[in-house]
């Protein structure tokens, strides 16, 4: 991204779901595929701090994108990037599983901040690509980092084994009330 800054159409707002960062974006970028629109930059994000992403990487919404080069060694001149060992499978919207996601803290001094990175890494089953372009697969991952605090990540993941059916407060108490429970009075708060 360099010295110019992505300008977006008037009403864009990039808000990417899981699925979306890994079939739209990822994948693209490990088969060195063309990407529209080209928003999210190439970063080593491990020779940079979070706080310093600011220019270099693409933000919206208080949230960082880039894609980098996985590494084994995630540390930078300032901390390191911890694996919390929180991860998730990615499924399509037609129940392919077609990528995971890590969590991970940025440590100073052994002591966790408040900088929480999302790193998504593709499955090599995903496609039916040449064996070249699947060594671009395990090489590369799209990241989203942002401030937050460990536990959010936590909460999230417990929140998502549910079957990922959010209700709301009436379809609760429409699904609270079986059959059974029809003789019975309903009394509202006066």
């Amino acid at each position: 991204m360099g010295e110019e800054k992505m300008v977006l159409p008037p009403g864009f707002e990039f808000d990417p779901t899981d699925e979306e960062l890994i079939v739209s974006f990822l994948y693209r970028r490990a088969a060195n595929l063309p990407c529209y629109p080209n928003i999210i930059p190439d970063l080593d994000i491990y020779s940079a701090h979070p706080w310093g992403l600011h220019g270099k990487a693409f933000w919206s919404k208080n949230e960082w994108y880039f894609f980098s080069g996985l590494k084994q060694n995630r540390a930078t001149e300032k901390g390191f990037w911890k694996d919390i060992g929180l991860s998730e499978p990615i499924f399509t919207s037609k129940g392919d599983e077609v990528g995971i996601k890590n969590y991970l803290v940025f440590c100073v001094d052994g002591v966790h901040s408040d900088w929480i990175m999302e790193e998504y890494h593709l499955l090599n089953n995903y496609s039916t690509t040449s064996q070249n372009q699947l060594r671009g697969f395990k090489e590369w991952v799209v990241c989203r980092v942002r401030e937050g605090k460990v536990f959010d990540c936590e909460e999230k993941i417990s929140n998502d084994d549910d079957e990922g059916v959010e209700l709301s407060y009436l379809d609760e108490v429409f699904f609270s009330m079986d059959g059974d429970d029809q003789d019975d009075d309903i009394t509202f708060p006066t």
